[in-house]
């Protein structure tokens, strides 16, 4: 698995548009596609697509796949790394790095709102077993820092353990696509 740590002002922000994002995410989940096939997907013209296809690459988020084409006319395209890291943390001693840290982070909220928001419209035609095996919870705790990071540390080590079992299924062996968001931050005062 490729990790690419994002560190970038500049490389942030192109990842912060919610159509860029999407490409990303679609071009990782479902391999190397044209701009004509992620335009259905995202319900955007191809040459929209192409656009911010060719803004993610200048920020080296995908590349052309040059190999896959039947024509010259055919552009294909593909993701450079498996997943993309950042941390806001990080930002807190650069302004610039931070306006673009969290334009980013809001964009990636929104995603995982209007992802879970397809699930509860879709959940009918889901299945029970599916909707049943899924899981929405919150809790409120008390902890210090330490004791949220170790929090943090021990969710990441689940989520890990069965990225390991989601890598061994393939297409068809009665598994699907399921997101994994797991959050955990100090709430804001009110």
């Amino acid at each position: 698995m490729t990790v690419r740590r994002l560190d970038n002002a500049a490389h942030m922000r192109a990842l912060a548009h919610p159509t860029r994002l999407r490409i990303v995410g679609l071009l990782r989940s479902g391999g190397p596609q044209t701009a004509a096939m992620l335009g259905e997907e995202i319900d955007e013209a191809p040459g929209t697509i192409s656009y911010h296809c060719k803004r993610l690459a200048d920020a080296d988020f995908i590349e052309p796949a040059p190999e896959l084409g039947s024509d010259r006319r055919e552009r294909w395209w593909r993701a450079t790394a498996d997943h993309t890291s950042w941390d806001l943390a990080d930002a807190f001693d650069d302004p610039e790095r931070m306006l673009a840290t969290t334009a980013l982070d809001h964009t990636v909220a929104d995603a995982y709102a209007a992802e879970y928001g397809r699930f509860i419209d879709q959940a009918p035609v889901l299945g029970r077993e599916w909707v049943a095996a899924s899981t929405s919870s919150d809790e409120v705790l008390r902890l210090t820092v330490e004791e949220l990071s170790g929090l943090g540390a021990e969710l990441r080590a689940v989520v890990a353990r069965w990225t390991a079992v989601s890598d061994a299924h393939t297409p068809g062996d009665g598994s699907e696509r399921v997101i994994a968001v797991t959050q955990s931050y100090r709430m804001g005062r009110a």
